[in-house]
């Protein structure tokens, strides 16, 4: 909880500063495209509220209306931020993207429209060099940003045996880390097609890389939005331990000697890192009572040390 908490609140003043530092870009150049990057930056900050959000609620203690806790509410607040990240930050990058190119990449600098008013630039600073100096300072905040939640997820990696970033993305429940280190890949790359499309826009005298480079943040955006809310929509719908490290609390109930079979066996996340086990296990004959009760007690205890995630272990004895 401590380590994702780091990572929203290092995203949550990278993309803070990041905003500002567009804005400022904006007010200066009167550049439409840096106004469209400063909406951008201000929905990625407040994505970060919103995991911040997610963390408060989903750490508050079991009561009578929810009884395993309230660990679900981070999968559904990172829902919403994947809904925002492709409803606002991803269709608006790509609307203008595609609004500039159809008008052969002439909308750049000069007088803008800005909440009712028409705004000029007071300065007469060069509009590239003025937003590849915010382009690199930005790129600074992002990979201090990045770096943090990459450190999360490396533990998190190397906690669990995960092979990789792949299995850590399928397998993982830490969505809030995994939200917020999606955005910051997301944002890093998109801060180097920003910077080579303006780039390549100013040395072959071409706007339309500029545009173009704004199609493919808003495309890139878009599809790893859709990834998020599809890792976050299965476990809000209450999703089991992967096969792979169910087998293994399945083998310490099979193993004991006392234990004949399992006839039921069901694990689901009630939050990260928080997994009920339940399991209907029928017993030899000759264990009952006392010695059943300390029998389930051991089983229970070796689960919860096997997988430190485990926090519940409801075993049902079947006749």
């Amino acid at each position: 909880m401590a380590g994702s908490r780091g990572v929203v609140i290092a995203a949550l003043f990278a993309n803070g500063a990041i905003a500002i530092l567009k804005f400022i870009g904006f007010l200066l150049t009167a550049s439409p495209s840096m106004l469209s990057e400063t909406y951008h930056s201000i929905s990625d900050t407040g994505n970060q509220v919103f995991l911040l959000i997610g963390l408060r609620f989903g750490g508050r203690e079991a009561d009578r209306q929810h009884p395993f806790g309230y660990g679900k509410a981070q999968f559904f607040y990172a829902f919403l931020v994947s809904v925002f990240l492709f409803g606002i930050a991803g269709w608006e990058s790509l609307k203008h993207g595609y609004h500039v190119l159809t008008h052969g990449g002439t909308e750049a600098g000069g007088a803008i429209e800005f909440l009712g008013f028409s705004y000029e630039p007071v300065f007469g600073f060069d509009l590239f060099y003025v937003n590849v100096a915010v382009l690199l300072a930005a790129i600074v905040f992002e990979s201090w940003a990045f770096k943090k939640a990459w450190a999360e997820m490396r533990r998190q990696m190397a906690e669990n045996d995960w092979g990789g970033i792949r299995e850590a993305f399928r397998k993982t429940s830490d969505v809030t880390t995994l939200t917020a280190l999606t955005e910051d890949t997301i944002a890093l790359l998109g801060l180097i097609v920003a910077l080579v499309g303006i780039t390549l826009a100013r040395v072959f005298d071409e706007p339309l890389f500029d545009a173009a480079g704004a199609l493919v943040i808003g495309a890139m955006l878009m599809v790893f939005a859709v990834a998020l809310a599809w890792e976050n929509k299965r476990l809000i719908l209450g999703e089991s331990l992967p096969q792979d490290e169910e087998r293994k609390l399945r083998a310490i109930v099979t193993d004991r000697e006392e234990v004949d079979r399992i006839v039921d066996f069901r694990t689901v996340y009630f939050g990260p890192e928080r997994i009920v086990v339940s399991a209907d296990v029928e017993f030899a004959p000759g264990f009952q009572g006392g010695d059943l009760d300390a029998i389930i007690t051991e089983i229970e205890e070796e689960m919860k040390a096997a997988n430190t995630s485990v926090r519940t272990v409801y075993i049902e004895p079947e006749v």
